[in-house]
């Protein structure tokens, strides 16, 4: 039989993960069972199933989380382009009471973050998600019955409950499936559907702002058509993904077997359902979570400003209102291209995440400071510096991949998923009420805000890489040799057994 340390599963006499454990329910990650079969499988074959494994996941997981993702961020962008049209005028949304229906969203992410995520991990991911997904479509299809102040204020608050599960799903999807080597680019990869969404919407606000041969005004049918592709994204979506490795029908059971220990390399199991109160409390003194957790508010804050207003700035340096919607088209394009850039660099550049995040925010940040700076009358260079601010989605996904790939303890990720989303949605009311309409077209006090959240995700990135890198570097420290041989197994019971990172001292973290 081929060494079993050579096919990074434990030997027979390995105290931690013998079967009777797993049927006495002392481990009890989803994916246990599975793992424990992979020593039946030799390096080899595990090395080139593997790979083929992997390629069925991009073919079947991939375009589902892509389509779903453009699809669903449609809706985010729908108001920008309905306040282009007759919207403000039409339900009496005129001077803050458009700032107030673009952040009353944020307020049902913000009440529902933390519940959605514990949900995420004590349900059956996709069918949670899927049915999401209908409910979802159901509201955004009630916009266009939507009369007064009143009757969107309350469809955007319960929209917002209904967001808070998909991006923390998809999270958990990318960590399911694949190595913590391989997130970085798949998850660029589907936030990029951000720009083609960006690219889609603006071409479909401006086709849909020229009829004017039906009952339903263009603001109206923006609502309608974006609503029933969510319907069909979500039949698509209950029908198509699984749960888990466990339950992936398009896979065999061997290479179930196969995909399960290809992530146990994550050194964080697959799933574990139960709550750990310990667990959420390590986050209290955590020091590179706090930092990204800082990076969520600074995140929130400039996206809410420039995805809620970047029609009313367009139309500042003169433009018209349906022109304001076309002139958003090249931004899809540009966050489309940067993201998945970023991701290839974070994949094949070892430990260069903080660094890639760090660095991306300093083109958007000039781009503000074009804005700050350039007089009305250079309406282009204008718009070039604000098409500049769409490249937030890079630092929303490496902030995002830091936070996969470095916190285990499913309890533990849960909680520090919940308040990255509850502290993003608080940033997005914030960003979405500091332009004031006093301040048109200029918006100064946003810019200085704006300029302030990037500034402090540069030094975030800079503490929380020092602070990984002590950390790795003590602990490979206090490792003998014989130790260090054995640390990638350990680690990968130690995840199994839903030890966080800092309890697992064989756990490394990627920077």
């Amino acid at each position: 039989m081929t060494d079993i340390k050579d096919a990074k599963v434990p030997a027979p006499d390995e105290p931690a993960f013998k079967k009777h454990e797993i049927d006495s329910g002392e481990i009890r990650d989803i994916g246990a069972q599975l793992f424990a079969e992979a020593d039946q499988i030799t390096p080899e074959e595990l090395e080139r199933e593997g790979a083929e494994v992997r390629k069925i996941l991009d073919k079947r997981i991939m375009p589902m989380l892509y389509l779903t993702y453009c699809i669903q961020f449609l809706d985010k962008l729908a108001l920008n382009y309905a306040s282009a049209y007759t919207l403000i005028p039409d339900l009496g949304l005129e001077g803050q009471r458009y700032s107030w229906v673009a952040a009353i969203f944020n307020f049902g992410y913000l009440a529902f973050a933390i519940p959605s995520n514990i949900l995420i991990q004590r349900m059956p991911l996709a069918k949670y998600m899927g049915c999401v997904l209908l409910i979802w479509a159901g509201l955004v299809i009630a916009h266009v019955g939507a009369k007064n102040y009143a009757g969107i204020l309350i469809l955007r608050f319960i929209l917002g409950m209904a967001e808070a599960c998909v991006s923390p799903c998809m999270m958990n999807f990318t960590s399911m499936f694949y190595r913590r080597s391989e997130q970085p680019l798949r998850m660029a990869v589907w936030l990029s559907a951000n720009g083609t969404a960006t690219m889609v919407g603006a071409l479909l606000g401006f086709g849909l702002g020229h009829v004017h041969n039906t009952s339903l005004k263009s603001w109206q049918l923006i609502f309608l058509v974006i609503g029933l592709l969510n319907l069909i994204t979500g039949i698509l979506f209950l029908w198509l993904m699984p749960d888990s490795p466990n339950t992936a029908n398009f896979l065999t059971h061997r290479q179930r077997v196969v995909a399960v220990q290809r992530v146990s390399e994550n050194m964080i199991g697959v799933k574990t359902k139960q709550l750990k109160f310990r667990q959420a409390l390590e986050l209290t003194y955590d020091v590179k979570v706090l930092c990204i957790l800082g990076m969520g508010i600074s995140c929130g804050v400039i996206n809410g400003g420039v995805s809620n207003f970047a029609s009313s700035l367009i139309k500042g340096y003169g433009f018209s209102g349906i022109y304001a919607t076309l002139l958003q088209l090249p931004t899809g394009a540009i966050e489309a291209i940067v993201v998945p850039i970023c991701g290839l660099i974070s994949t094949y550049i070892r430990d260069s995440r903080c660094i890639v995040l760090a660095v991306v925010c300093l083109i958007p940040f000039g781009g503000l400071l074009g804005i700050r700076f350039t007089d009305i009358s250079h309406r282009w260079t204008l718009v070039g510096c604000t098409w500049l601010q769409y490249i937030i989605g890079a630092p929303v996904i490496v902030s995002w991949n830091l936070l996969s790939t470095n916190v285990a303890g499913h309890t533990k990720r849960s909680i520090a998923n919940g308040l990255w989303f509850t502290l993003y949605a608080g940033g997005n009311v914030a960003g979405s009420n500091i332009f004031f309409a006093r301040e048109a077209p200029r918006y100064y006090s946003a810019l200085t805000g704006l300029l302030v959240c990037y500034a402090g995700m540069i030094v975030l990135a800079g503490v929380a890489y020092t602070t990984m890198k002590i950390e790795n570097i003590r602990r490979d420290r206090k490792m003998g040799i014989e130790e260090s041989g054995r640390r990638q197994e350990r680690a990968v019971l130690d995840g199994f057994k839903d030890l966080t990172d800092i309890e697992s001292k064989d756990f490394r973290y990627a920077l």
